[in-house]
């Protein structure tokens, strides 16, 4: 059956393609994922050439593939390589309250050997104002509240790949816990229910869960030897949290607190989608004068990370932040902003929907033309080149550093993966044999049960690279 399916996948490819030997080559290649999956590769030389499409026109779910899209809007509309003077969170006082008010940074950190864009800065300035305080307002406001993007698994919540989004963002909106043989270390956020067994022999494994709004952290599995687990569990109201730690640090300063810790969310309207107000600028007020404002370092530096690591929580701000340039700051707003790119990049819009902007969302849909069309017109782009450097390397860096080592693409293929359920994705740029640069798209979805369509799609790549 194998064999027939070889015919069946070249029929559905494109009849661009200008060499049918590599063509059928590839689509024998392709035909021996696990059964069921449906994959999409498109190849083109950096003149837009075909040299190979199988199923390129049809819409795939494509998982971090989206932070593409994302990253590369933030490098068309914001001034990345300037100091951050935006989104840098800030305090001030209003009566006896401390209000802490985030802006869209991802970088705020209370860590204690923290040295950039760190909370204690902000602390140090209340501390020096006033010895006593009555609450502590986390204020988020700076965007709608829309915590998860539409089409985002529930279950994906209580970890960390599904945190809560914020423009009031700290640590990454993720609570560290430690599981040792004593039991577990971790800031008191959550109440722990430790249900690990600590046990001698095998392989540790720890499971963890938390009821959406709720803190309580179940902590279930085993822990054998004497080595700890770290797991990293989300924050579902990134305000609070980040506010509850500034009151831990005021209370560490001498500054007494006497109320409570509240938030300031702002709920979302029709006057955040651009589309029912008509595409109208929104005129933001000035905010009240601050004690201190923080500036972080530019972005540029953060989108990388956010593209080599596949940083979903930044991913997400960055699609919030796009949209703040003309708009609320609204997952509406930031696609708008996508879209108008893509319009320019010459990508029909049905070859697209986005419902967030780190591909967490099952909502999302991509086709390698598309893709493909699109990475040629980045090429052009005078920020091209510096949003390419943030793309993962084979064999090197990032969600590639093993994936191609040892091969002819080690060092030589820049892409962005994308892993999600029964879904996954690569797409970039790839040096072939000849020293041509090639420009590449595949989506794998609807594998079986746990089964990986990844060393198919490799093994496809790397025959390409060779053949060209």
């Amino acid at each position: 059956m194998k064999w027939l399916a070889v015919p069946l996948i070249a029929l559905s490819a494109s009849a661009s393609a200008e060499d049918p030997a590599l063509q059928a080559k590839v689509a024998a290649i392709l035909a021996e994922a696990p059964p069921g999956t449906r994959i999409g590769l498109v190849v083109t030389d950096e003149e837009g050439r075909e040299i190979v499409a199988i199923l390129p026109d049809q819409r795939f779910v494509p998982a971090s593939n989206t932070k593409m899209f994302t990253t590369a809007a933030a490098f068309q509309t914001l001034a990345v390589d300037a100091p951050d003077t935006i989104g840098g969170a800030s305090v001030r006082m209003e009566g006896r309250d401390v209000v802490l008010t985030g802006h869209g940074d991802a970088r705020l950190s209370s860590a204690a050997d923290c040295t950039v864009d760190c909370l204690t800065t902000l602390a140090d300035a209340v501390a020096a104002k006033t010895r006593t305080v009555r609450d502590v307002i986390g204020d988020d406001s700076w965007f709608p509240d829309q915590r998860w993007s539409p089409g985002m698994s529930w279950n994906n919540i209580p970890s960390r790949y599904g945190t809560g989004i914020s423009a009031l963002t700290i640590d990454d909106n993720e609570l560290v816990v430690t599981v040792t043989k004593a039991g577990v270390d971790a800031l008191p956020y959550y109440r722990i229910d430790d249900r690990v067994a600590r046990v001698d022999g095998g392989k540790s494994d720890i499971g963890y869960d938390r009821m959406p709004d709720e803190d309580v952290l179940t902590l279930s599995g085993r822990l054998t030897g004497s080595e700890p687990e770290v797991v990293r569990v989300g924050i579902d109201d990134p305000a609070h949290f980040a506010a509850w730690r500034l009151r831990d640090l005021l209370r560490a300063r001498g500054v007494k607190v006497t109320g409570d810790i509240r938030t300031r969310h702002r709920m979302l309207t029709e006057a955040d989608d651009p589309a029912r107000r008509g595409n109208a600028p929104v005129e933001h007020p000035p905010e009240p004068e601050a004690l201190a404002t923080l500036a972080p370092p530019p972005l540029a530096e953060d989108l990388r990370v956010t593209n080599k690591v596949s940083q979903n929580l930044h991913a997400d701000l960055f699609l919030r932040r796009v949209g703040r340039v003309k708009g609320s700051g609204s997952i509406a707003d930031g696609q708008a902003v996508v879209t108008d790119m893509l319009t320019s990049a010459g990508v029909e819009r049905w070859r697209y929907d986005f419902a967030d902007g780190s591909g967490m969302s099952s909502y999302n849909r991509l086709s390698p033309r598309g893709v493909v069309r699109f990475l040629k017109w980045t090429t052009s782009q005078p920020w091209g080149a510096a949003w390419r450097s943030t793309l993962p390397v084979g064999g090197i860096d990032g969600t590639l550093r093993r994936r191609f080592a040892g091969t002819p693409l080690d060092g030589k293929l820049f892409a962005k993966t994308g892993s999600l359920d029964k879904a996954a994705a690569l797409s970039g740029f790839m040096t072939a044999a000849s020293g041509k640069t090639l420009i590449f798209s595949s989506f794998a979805n609807d594998m079986p049960n746990d089964a990986s369509a990844t060393a198919t799609v490799d093994k496809a790549l790397k025959a390409i690279a060779a053949a060209e």
